[in-house]
């Protein structure tokens, strides 16, 4: 995701393509001794993000995905971020991860933590008590995203020492039943994000594979990788496809494609599921990476399509197609240009009513 600050999101199971549709048995991998995917398919997973800065200023919490009918819907939660540094997997925030204190009445289950010795606390013993109440939930633990992902370039010096590392991270004593595994959100191998990678295309493959290696085949491994499916863009930097028979599935990152963040425009909607007449950018659409990522190989029931549980715009825009220009961001509740789908389901025409296409707000 090209500006992951405010992910809210969840994941369709399906490609342009319906997931599962052109399914077919994971590839064993070609080095001896070398563990692959089990025959997993992404069909039916459905898959929401809970980030742990949503605790303070947003003040979601994970009840509030029980109490919002959102746990029984949801097969997986990403929990999003776990930081990279030195090479390792790190926790995020501590406080928010673990020692946040919830009484009775903002507890999942409305029994409020303890300060005995030892207690798990935060989103982690908040997310253990919506598992108990959610069996058929599995949660992943999430490591990198725009802002953390400048640390990878060092992991994959070592790819089994950070692998080792992640997974003491990931099944800690204290709340290793909460993760059913890792998901890695690298931004973006062997290409630009917030920072930029110079690690090769066989990088992110290898990995992917030591990774799969040290959790096994009874853990979920996955990865969130890009959708700039423009000629020679992200998709063609690293070797996705050589890395897929290591991975459960991708969570392809098909939203972000335009936004505020350049703040004259051009004006385009973030998230097209095809291109159109005016696009700023070829190859930035849905249609497109999911051809280009099966088109490398990468079977279509091992990517789930990304859509963003928000709205992006611009103010002061010059004309209602895209590719206009603009004075700024439009404002946000909580950041200029962006504005959360709680917030913008408030704002938009009942059900069955048009309001045009939102290609920016002016």
């Amino acid at each position: 995701m090209s500006r992951k600050r405010w992910r809210l999101l969840a994941l369709a199971a399906a490609g342009l393509t319906t997931a599962g549709m052109l399914a077919g048995p994971v590839s064993a991998s070609e080095n001896e001794g070398t563990a692959s995917a089990p025959s997993a398919s992404a069909a039916g997973v459905r898959l929401g993000y809970f980030v742990n800065w949503g605790v303070y200023q947003r003040n979601y919490h994970v009840k509030n995905i029980h109490t919002s009918g959102s746990a029984e819907k949801l097969t997986h939660i990403n929990y999003a971020f776990g930081n990279v540094t030195n090479g390792q997997c790190q926790i995020g925030d501590a406080y928010a991860d673990y020692d946040k204190f919830y009484d009775a009445a903002s507890s999942v289950d409305g029994q409020p933590d303890t300060w005995d010795q030892g207690a798990l606390r935060g989103n982690f013993n908040q997310l253990r008590k919506l598992k108990q109440m959610y069996p058929h939930l599995k949660i992943l633990y999430s490591f990198g995203g725009w802002t953390w992902s400048s640390g990878f370039g060092e992991a994959a010096k070592n790819p089994e020492a950070f692998a080792e590392s992640c997974y003491r991270l990931v099944e800690d004593p204290r709340w290793a039943d909460v993760f059913d595994g890792i998901d890695i959100d690298w931004e973006y191998p062997n290409a630009c994000g917030d920072t930029c990678d110079d690690s090769g295309p066989e990088a992110f493959a290898n990995l992917m594979r030591a990774l799969r290696n040290r959790f096994g085949p009874d853990n979920l491994v996955t990865a969130a990788i890009t959708a700039d499916a423009s000629p020679g863009g992200k998709i063609d930097a690293a070797d996705y496809a050589a890395a897929a028979q290591y991975v459960d599935w991708y969570n392809v990152m098909t939203y972000d494609f335009f936004g505020a963040w350049e703040a004259q425009g051009p004006t385009a909607p973030h998230s097209p599921l095809t291109s159109y007449d005016g696009i700023p950018t070829q190859g930035f659409n849905s249609d497109a990476a999911i051809q280009k990522l099966k088109g490398k190989g990468i079977p279509a029931d091992k990517l789930l399509l990304g859509i963003g549980f928000y709205g992006r715009g611009w103010t002061g825009v010059s004309q209602s197609a895209p590719g206009g220009s603009a004075s700024g961001p439009a404002p946000g509740t909580y950041e200029q240009g962006i504005e959360d789908y709680k917030v913008l389901k408030t704002k938009c025409p009942p059900t069955g009513q048009g309001a045009g296409t939102p290609n920016a707000n002016g």
